[in-house]
């Protein structure tokens, strides 16, 4: 037992020396999470550094880290919780009910069993896991060996942080300090945080005129965005092929009808014809029932309109002779005085919305008006808009009496909550330095 101990000073004694003699901080870092096991027998440690940027330095087995990655980013969350809820302790053995719900649910994809946290002064912490638990006399040689490593990093972190640097620059003369008070003043004005989204009126609960079934489309009998009565004719499927089944399964019911009025009555004379009468009869509705239903097959390729309205599709020459599928949308019969506003908003720029939120129109037909609307619904899942650009689908209800025309294209304000204007100038910068800098 003495000669284990003796064995752990002196691995104590080569890594605080190993320590002091590292040239800068990534040697330090190297040492600290890699060659600390010749002390402590571990599976992970992880480096964490506090300062003006707060992040996992250095991990055991990695030359660099990626901030970006999954681990990484529960990592830097248990640490700052560390960070916020400890004790003045200088150690701390962990397991994962010792953590929040949120953060201790993922325990067990990143770390061993048990861990140990270390404060490394002011400088960090350092985190040590494996899968047994920590002794006691263990606990005492981290904390030493933290102590050491805390006074090793004080020596590469900067003179001067970023706390005397603002101490400093609020330190303004009169006139300076009400220059920025007024600055910080006008910086905290709240201001209705918006974005501008690419919009269109389409109409609401439209009913969707699709193909009855496979086949060429042979004529369009109505013009775009025409008005049409309930029964007015739409468009024609090719008859070509149905009809000649049609007039087969027709000629094959009439031969099966022939047949049994023969059977029928040679049943009254001879009681050995009734069993072929019977299968006669069965033939006949089978024809009979094959005739049917090619016979409002062919009906169904004559397509009108179930309700008045306006038709609303591209052009007559793109679906004229066109093949079509069974179920293929062909075109849409919308209620003029009753349509709603469709906007796609940019993944880019989303922001914080739900139903009940403010809409402005601007019609890029009519530049002098503007139509308000309130937002129904905002889809959860961004979708590809045109350009292949990634974009929210939100549907608005118009507020006003005169609602604008269906059709139309324009530009659309989309109003989310109030924000310090602050936030409003620097939301774009911070989002766009957040996605290059990984944080």
């Amino acid at each position: 037992m003495e000669a284990d101990k003796n064995v752990a000073l002196a691995s104590l004694l080569q890594l605080l020396h190993r320590a002091r003699e590292a040239d800068n901080a990534a040697a330090l870092s190297f040492v600290i999470v890699n060659e600390s096991q010749q002390l402590l027998p571990y599976r992970q440690a992880a480096l964490w550094r506090e300062g003006l940027h707060r992040h996992v330095s250095a991990l055991s087995g990695l030359a660099e880290v990626e901030p970006t990655a999954p681990y990484m980013q529960w990592l830097g969350a248990v640490f700052r919780w560390l960070a916020a809820d400890a004790s003045a302790d200088a150690s701390r053995m962990l397991i994962a009910e010792h953590l929040p719900a949120r953060l201790s649910a993922e325990w067990g994809d990143w770390l061993p069993t048990h861990a140990l946290w270390l404060r490394l002064s002011e400088q960090g912490a350092l985190l040590l896991a494996r899968e047994t638990p920590w002794s006691d006399y263990e606990r005492r040689l981290a904390e030493e060996l933290a102590h050491g490593y805390a006074h090793a990093l004080r020596s590469f972190s900067p003179r001067r942080d970023w706390r005397d640097l603002a101490r400093q620059w609020l330190r303004p003369k009169p006139r300076q300090r009400r220059i920025l008070l007024g600055v910080l003043l006008v910086a905290l004005m709240p201001i209705r945080l918006s974005v501008l989204t690419r919009a269109e009126v389409v109409p609401r609960e439209p009913l969707l005129l699709r193909a009855p079934i496979a086949g060429v489309i042979d004529h369009i009998a109505v013009e775009p965005n025409q008005r049409v009565a309930k029964g007015t004719p739409l468009f024609d499927l090719d008859a070509t092929a149905l009809s000649g089944q049609h007039a087969l399964a027709e000629s094959e019911r009439v031969a099966a009808e022939e047949r049994f009025r023969v059977s029928a009555q040679l049943a009254l004379t001879d009681d050995k014809s009734r069993l072929a009468m019977a299968q006669d009869r069965a033939q006949l509705e089978e024809k009979a029932i094959a005739a049917d239903y090619a016979g409002r097959e062919l009906q169904r390729l004559h397509v009108t309109a179930p309700a008045a309205g306006v038709v609303v599709f591209s052009d007559r020459n793109d679906w004229q002779g066109r093949a079509v599928a069974q179920g293929e949308k062909v075109m849409t019969l919308a209620d003029p005085a009753r349509v709603e506003l469709t906007a796609w908003l940019p993944a880019a720029e989303a922001i914080d919305l739900s139903a009940g939120g403010k809409v402005t129109l601007y019609p890029n037909a009519s530049p002098l008006s503007s139509y308000a609307a309130e937002i129904v619904r905002v889809a959860y899942k961004a979708e590809p808009a045109d350009e292949g650009l990634l974009a929210y689908r939100l549907q608005a209800r118009f507020t006003g009496d005169a609602p604008p025309r269906l059709g139309q294209m324009g530009t659309a304000r989309v109003y989310g909550n109030w924000v310090p204007l602050i936030y409003y100038v620097l939301r774009r910068p911070v989002t766009a330095a957040r996605q290059w800098l990984g944080w």
